[in-house]
This record gives structure tokens, C-alpha cells and sequence, in this order.
């Protein structure tokens, strides 16, 4: 069964509402039958554009403290060493996911902990593998207390298209991993910051899969 994000809740109704009533005047003012039929399947088309973007699968997962799943869908584009300057200001490894607009965007909790720090920042809209999109972009930044690896962090990024960022997460919550943590509409990416050391288990340019994938291991 097909389960779409609460996210995307008015997002569909609205684009059902204006799919159907496309539909219908095409059918009602256009006589071409290719011309009408074209029209038709291009309605149809905005629809399940929508509905695919706001899709959110079920993934069972087996919480597991010694490592960090992937909390996103998307491409792996960055795995380095940096210098994490807004909360940890010390070096940490960076992983960077991109995500497309046909990828699935919930973003979930890629470990379990407590929530230590959760912030917004307004910014730009720079396309989301830009250098500076990770500082300068619209963006969400969250700090878990992971029992087995220290504190990680996590941030959402607003890419070119990325309007809305949602963070459901809030100092003190209990984060669980694997369950929803937000959400990005309309591409972008997500970066984890990870103790030095850290065992990176996949590679630049892996297809990483939410809560499926595993990134790195203790």
C-alpha cells in the first residue's frame, strides 16, 4: 500500500482538486481527440508528480545503537574531514547526501539519543551540492546524544528548489532511529557530522536509501 507523508496532506488535495477539474474541461472544450487526450495525460502527469514526491514507504528497522543509518534517500556526494564551526567547532567527518526532487524527502533519525541542540537558520536557496550551501542556504541543524557514538549532527539543507524545511525536532525529545524527523519540499541534501574516527561504511557516489543504508559503524 502506497502511504504518502502528513507533509503533503493539502499539497495533494489541492492538486487532486485542480487534476480533476483540468480534466474536465478539457474533455468539455477540447473536440481534437489527440489534442484533448495529450492535455489529459499532462494534468495526470502534475498529479503523480505530486503524489511521488510526498510518498512515504514504510521501512521496518531494527534498531541498532552501533550504527548510523542513512536518514535520508539520495546520492552520497560528500564523505571528508571538516571543521564543524557552528556547534562542535572542532574537526569532525562530514557525509553528504543529495537528494533529487524524485527522491523520496522524509528525513529520519539516523541514530536514537537525546535531542541536545536544534536550530533554523534563514538563507539562500544556492543549489544544494554549491560549497557554501551547507553555511549559506536555508537550513535546520540538530545535535543527537548518541549512546554509542557521542553526540552527531545532522542538517537540512533548502536546495534550489527547496522551499520549506520541517524539523520535528526539539531539545529534549527522545529521538528514535528510523522514525521521522521531517521533512525537505523540493530537493536538497542532508549533511551528518561524525566523530573523528568513525568507520565510514559506503562511498561517494552510493545510492544511499533511507533507513535501509547503513553509514558508518562504531
Amino acid at each position: 500500500m502506497l502511504h504518502f507523508h502528513k507533509e503533503g496532506a493539502k499539497i495533494i488535495l489541492v492538486a487532486t482538486f485542480v487534476t480533476t477539474v483540468y480534466v474536465l474541461l478539457c474533455d468539455k472544450f477540447i473536440e481534437t481527440s489527440w489534442i484533448k487526450m495529450t492535455c489529459q495525460l499532462v494534468g495526470l502527469l502534475f498529479l503523480i508528480i505530486i503524489l511521488q514526491f510526498f510518498r512515504n514507504p514504510k521501512r521496518t528497522l531494527q534498531v541498532n545503537d552501533n550504527c548510523i543509518i542513512a536518514p535520508v534517500d539520495g546520492k552520497v556526494v560528500v564523505i571528508e574531514e571538516v571543521f564543524e564551526k557552528e556547534y562542535f567547532k572542532d574537526k569532525r567527518i562530514q557525509v553528504s547526501i543529495f537528494m533529487s526532487p524524485i527522491n523520496v524527502h522524509v528525513t529520519r533519525y539516523a541514530a536514537s539519543g537525546i535531542v541536545k541542540f536544534s536550530k533554523y537558520h534563514p538563507g539562500k536557496f544556492l543549489v544544494a551540492w554549491h560549497p557554501k550551501a551547507s553555511e549559506e542556504n536555508e537550513r535546520t541543524t540538530v545535535v543527537i546524544d548518541t549512546p554509542q557514538f557521542g553526540e552527531i549532527l545532522y542538517r537540512q539543507i533548502a536546495g534550489a528548489l527547496a522551499k520549506r524545511i520541517v524539523n520535528y525536532a526539539q531539545e529534549g525529545d527522545v529521538a528514535v532511529q528510523g522514525e521521522d524527523a521531517g521533512f525537505i519540499k523540493f530537493g536538497s541534501r542532508v549533511d551528518l557530522f561524525l566523530p573523528l574516527g568513525t568507520k565510514i561504511n559506503v562511498q561517494l557516489n552510493d545510492k544511499a536509501v533511507g533507513n535501509k543504508t547503513i553509514i558508518a559503524l562504531k
